[in-house]
């Protein structure tokens, strides 16, 4: 009798191993074509309300099917993932990363191959930022990279590129680079109108329409690193297609509002850019949180503490002035957002101590104290900022035909963005990531 009972339980058991998953486990990959996830409370990325208990049906790494569990059929023999109390959104994009020229506290191209590559887009995957448009420093591995990513056995962050900042100094040096690049099929051209703070000489208008004519002439995209007002204002008056961080130096006026939205040109906000500048000064309060420290090198937190580095930070005239701009950009980002100009989530994570995949969530917070809410926050960093690059249908939404790119939250981001970072599972072309260090 006790053997009988041993085996009801084993085969219990096997039943249940093969029809649900918990949320919290990893499925055996492959174990069948078709997934359905089902149970979960679900924003699709679109602005609609989010809809409760659902199901969302994966084929080849593609949804097929989304919706209230009532009006969407199940196939026959699909792996089914019981999410049951937990809350799906989109996997995030960030607009504005940069991947593959950092390592640690060190930065440069001799660091950039295939292996940083991964790295890094496996880093951001595992914080749930499945997307990343890398504007900036992008080499050939990148390039092959992103030409292999439309697979369904993809469990890494999707990349885009920009390749090599276009700096040419005169309109015929530039109209050659970007004749160059453009042989190489980048995602966007990215160019560079910025002082730094006075330190530096800025790319003149002339050189950069040129980039922008000779960019459109192959049908490429044209992102702008700017700083000041007048800057941005002239850069979309010459066709600039996305304005790649905020404007920082004043408010922006109803002239510059109209004319972005008349083409219209998608703004990306990185205001943790501005943080970066300043806030080792003194110890940030992310150092103790769990979510950043179990991808966090010791060895880096360390030399960010150096009591002779902080100080430097502190005192230095360009962090206070970063720290200024912040107010600035945070009010035009309200600005802006209110009167109905696109506005895509973006950090310029990637260069040293600006921490991919966890800077991204901090951005979503610093947007809301901005002045939006949850919900318009979720949208700029899914199918808003997909349809900024170019990639809506795609990514950044959970509907039929785009990729199954989605995070399961423990706790809803409707009702605290924070809780973005309740992440329990995250899944790539319905495949689930793994590898955080607590894993």
């Amino acid at each position: 009798m006790a053997a009988v009972k041993s085996s009801m339980r084993w085969l219990a058991s096997a039943v249940l191993a093969t029809s649900v998953i918990l949320a919290g486990l990893p499925p055996a990959r492959g174990a069948s074509a078709v997934k359905a996830f089902v149970g979960a409370k679900l924003f699709d990325g679109t602005g609609r309300p989010a809809m409760a208990d659902t199901v969302l049906v994966v084929k080849d790494g593609r949804i097929t099917a989304v919706g209230p569990a009532r009006d969407v059929r199940i196939p026959a023999g699909a792996e089914r993932i019981d999410l049951s109390g937990r809350f799906v959104i989109p996997g995030l994009v960030n607009a504005h990363g940069h991947v593959g020229e950092t390592r640690g506290l060190k930065s440069g191209p001799e660091l950039y191959d295939r292996a940083n590559v991964l790295a890094q887009l496996g880093l951001y995957a595992r914080y749930g930022i499945t997307t990343v448009t890398s504007l900036g420093g992008d080499r050939d591995e990148g390039f092959r990279l992103r030409d292999e990513q439309d697979t369904p056995a993809l469990d890494r962050a999707r990349l885009y590129v920009a390749g090599p900042v276009i700096d040419g100094k005169t309109p015929d040096e530039a109209r050659a680079q970007v004749a160059a690049l453009a042989a190489r099929k980048p995602d966007w051209v990215k160019i560079r109108v910025d002082d730094s703070l006075g330190t530096t000489a800025k790319m003149p208008p002339a050189v950069y329409r040129a980039v922008i004519d000779e960019a459109h002439k192959h049908g490429l995209r044209v992102a702008a690193h700017i700083f000041y007002m007048e800057d941005a204002r002239d850069l979309v008056a010459s066709g600039a297609d996305m304005i790649a961080h905020s404007v920082r130096d004043r408010p922006v006026d109803r002239a510059f509002v109209d004319a972005l939205k008349a083409r219209p040109v998608c703004v990306c906000p990185t205001l943790m850019r501005e943080v970066s500048a300043f806030v080792y000064g003194s110890e940030p309060d992310f150092f103790a949180d769990p979510f950043f420290l179990k991808e966090a090198d010791p060895a880096v937190l360390a030399e960010l503490r150096r009591p002779e580095r902080v100080k430097t930070v502190a005192a230095s005239v360009g962090a206070a002035r970063y720290r200024e701009a912040l107010e600035v950009a945070s009010r035009n980002l309200k600005t802006l957002f209110d009167a109905g100009v696109p506005i895509a989530m973006g950090t310029d994570s990637g260069p040293p101590a600006r921490f991919q995949g966890y800077f991204e969530h901090l951005e979503l917070e610093r947007m809301v104290a901005a002045g939006l809410t949850p919900a318009q926050v979720l949208v700029t960093a899914t199918g808003g900022a997909a349809r900024c690059l170019g990639l809506a249908g795609k990514v950044g939404t959970l509907q039929p035909g785009a990729w199954a790119d989605l995070l399961v939250l423990r706790e809803d981001p409707l009702t605290d963005i924070r809780h973005t970072r309740t992440i329990e599972s995250v899944w790539i072309a319905g495949n689930r990531v793994t590898g955080f260090s607590r894993d």
